[in-house]
């Protein structure tokens, strides 16, 4: 489960976008307006196969969206999880990541970090940013080992990328695919991303939902049922299987709900229990040093 953060902005400008130019990703991301929130989701285990090594699973994770269109965006996640094994032996895994995303998506600080039975076994720290011109992505890392590295120039940021979704399904399009740079795994890779938009779901429709009080605001909000397939890079999806699939309820403020996350061996679902909308702050705070 490490490769989890990408998916909430879940989930998006300055980068070359398939099929339109940077200065019209950029126009058209600007009239994504996400909402600040902080979100309780109940983690459950879907399905396993006899080799996943799963029998049992629950957990937690909680994910916070704060800022706003003119200071960027930060995201923040914890994801706890109790696995029991064929054996009956319980372990306990505690991902925690930490992002920040500047307005223009021209700069990306990530920080992550993995814990097993509460020892740490994974850190990633590093930033990312792009240049005019044909340069490319420049990343410089500083865990798991201190590096230099050069990526493709279109890949997307994850506030990016969310935010382009929004776009695309507000278009009626059922099709995005776009490379996406999220700093997961040891830092060092841009993965390619297929999203299947489904169809939209007009406000106050609450069909399949749980009851959940404190999401009354998102009753004015439409939102579109999404699913989006994650590959290694230079992948021929023709014949590949991708690393994991997402599918989840997106609403055009940037909030996620009815969440699954397919890992091909084994797969979990995510259902929200709370959130609450926190203030995005004013414009003129972009003018306060950081």
């Amino acid at each position: 489960m490490r490769r989890l953060l990408c998916w909430l902005p879940l989930v998006t400008g300055a980068a070359l976008l398939a099929g339109g130019s940077a200065g019209r990703a950029a126009a058209s991301e600007a009239e994504v307006v996400l909402a600040p929130h902080r979100a309780v989701y109940e983690i459950s285990l879907l399905r396993a196969q006899g080799g996943s090594g799963i029998a049992e699973m629950s957990g937690r994770m909680v994910y916070e969206l704060t800022g706003n269109s003119c200071v960027g965006y930060s995201q923040s996640m914890r994801f706890v999880t109790y696995v029991v094994n064929q054996e009956g032996i319980t372990s306990l895994t505690d991902l925690r990541s930490t992002s920040w995303e500047d307005a223009a998506s021209r700069a990306f600080r990530f920080n992550s970090t993995q814990y097993k039975d509460r020892k740490l076994t994974e850190s990633t720290v590093g930033d990312a940013s792009r240049t005019s011109g044909p340069d490319k992505l420049k990343v410089a890392l500083s865990r798991p080992t201190r590096k230099q590295l050069d990526l493709g120039a279109q890949a997307m940021f994850p506030i990016q990328h969310s935010r382009e979704l929004v776009v695309r399904a507000r278009r009626g399009e059922r099709l995005f695919t776009a490379d996406l740079y999220d700093g997961s795994e040891k830092g060092d890779k841009v993965y390619t991303t297929v999203s299947f938009l489904g169809h939209r779901r007009a406000p106050g429709n609450v069909e399949g939902l749980e009851k959940v009080e404190s999401a009354k605001p998102l009753l004015t909000v439409p939102s579109w049922p999404i699913s989006i397939s994650y590959y290694e890079p230079e992948t021929n999806r023709q014949d590949a299987v991708p690393t994991y699939e997402l599918s989840f309820l997106y609403y055009a403020n940037g909030v996620s709900r009815r969440l699954m996350i397919d890992y091909g061996s084994f797969a979990v679902r995510g259902v929200l229990k709370e959130i609450f909308f926190l203030d995005p702050g004013k414009c003129e705070d972009a003018a306060k040093p950081r």
